[in-house]
């Protein structure tokens, strides 16, 4: 147990929380690429970012949680909290990229994809590394496979009315 400003730390170790941090960078940049490529306000930096900060305040709540156990203090520490408030304060991010103007929604895509990469830095954060790369390789098939599946039926329905035109 090492000690840190007075307060007792877990054994996560520098190397372990470097490799977490960086592996929620990678997690929301591979997010964010394709939501750069479509030129989508919330690109590759904000979905880096989002995971980064999940990841470093789950790390965080680790390091809380141990220097209150190892103290033996009798303070209530509940880290699901720290789950809800990443939740909420992603959230309110993903927002201020969902416009609604006459019914058309714009932005929604973009901000399910923060929600979904502030999750995958919380599990890497966690050191679930398994966690974190299969759902972003599940929404890179979601966001890749469904763009062209709606190119392709958009081609389709259009040569369709161009043949009832005729």
């Amino acid at each position: 147990m090492s000690q840190a400003l007075g307060f007792a730390r877990s054994d996560l170790g520098v190397a372990a929380a470097l490799s977490r941090l960086s592996a929620a960078l990678v997690c929301g940049g591979l997010i964010g690429l394709d939501r750069e490529l479509h030129r989508r306000p919330a690109g590759l930096r904000t979905h880096m970012l989002v995971a980064l900060a999940s990841a470093l305040f789950t790390i965080l709540t680790f390091e809380i949680v141990a220097s209150v156990d190892m103290q033996g203090d009798a303070l209530g520490i509940d880290p699901v909290r720290v789950v809800e408030a990443l939740t909420a304060g992603v959230a309110f991010l993903a927002a201020g990229t969902i416009l609604v103007n006459k019914g058309d929604v714009k932005g929604l895509t973009t901000g399910a994809s923060l929600w979904l990469a502030g999750a995958a830095g919380l599990a890497t954060g966690m050191g679930l590394y398994w966690l974190a790369y299969a759902v972003t390789i599940a929404a890179l098939v979601v966001l890749i496979v469904m763009e062209l599946a709606k190119i392709a039926i958009s081609k389709w329905t259009s040569d369709w009315r161009k043949k009832l035109e005729d």
